[in-house]
């Protein structure tokens, strides 16, 4: 049985101090009677740790560090930012939030379509240019289907995802601004992405494509440096 790498002590020693700081807050909503706040609470620890335990068994396994960052951002976009309104209560929080959506959605893609352009089952081979340019438009799509969901349940449970900013109630101005700091970070990760594989140097990226390709060795047959120029 292999041992678990750095990255995964952490990220289960990180879960479960999110968990406990969690645990503790619903037991005082509770004795408080927010029963909204305890069952956001409750749902929020339970898709965390479902996650976490059924991480490993997945057809295709994700390196540690992105679930890391991935487990960090559920918690300050639902936990802080909804239970405990740091939305309102810091005036940059949402904006700090959709940045790091573009930046972790920017990895994500590079990921995704870094391995397939290397894959020799599949005939396709991208310049570093196209790749980060697929990268950045599936980051900026991701977080144009978010202001989506955003909307929608805005308008059928009037919830407030949508923030009002500069005296505009309709929160016209919070989906902008939030898409044009999503399609910022995107870009900053595809620049940075781009940048590296130009050099030919390498980046965290392609540690954890490495990482991705030693976990998925049945899912891809052989891997090439299609992507230096």
């Amino acid at each position: 049985m292999n041992q678990p790498d750095a990255a995964t002590k952490i990220k289960r020693w990180i879960v479960f101090v999110i968990v406990a700081l969690m645990s503790i807050d619903l037991v005082v909503v509770v004795s408080e009677g927010l029963w909204l706040s305890a069952f956001l609470i409750l749902t929020i620890a339970m898709l965390i740790l479902l996650v976490t335990v059924f991480s490993d068994r997945l057809a295709v396994q994700i390196p540690a560090e992105f679930q890391v960052l991935a487990l960090l951002f559920v918690f300050s976009a639902l936990f802080l930012g909804e239970v405990r309104n740091y939305y309102d209560k810091i005036w940059w929080w949402d904006i700090a939030l959709h940045s790091t959506s573009g930046l972790l959605m920017g990895i994500l893609g590079f990921l995704l379509v870094y391995v397939l352009n290397a894959s020799e089952k599949i005939a396709i081979s991208m310049t570093p240019q196209f790749l980060a340019f697929v990268a950045f438009i599936f980051a900026v799509a991701v977080g144009a289907l978010w202001e989506i969901v955003e909307f929608s349940i805005d308008s059928i449970v009037g919830a407030r995802m949508q923030k009002a900013m500069f005296d505009d109630p309709s929160g016209l101005t919070d989906t902008m601004w939030d898409m044009i700091v999503n399609a910022i970070g995107a870009g900053f990760i595809s620049t940075l992405g781009w940048w590296y594989m130009k050099r030919d140097r390498r980046s965290f990226i392609d540690i954890w494509i490495q990482k991705f390709i030693q976990r998925n060795p049945d899912r891809i047959e052989s891997i090439e440096s299609k992507t230096r120029i």
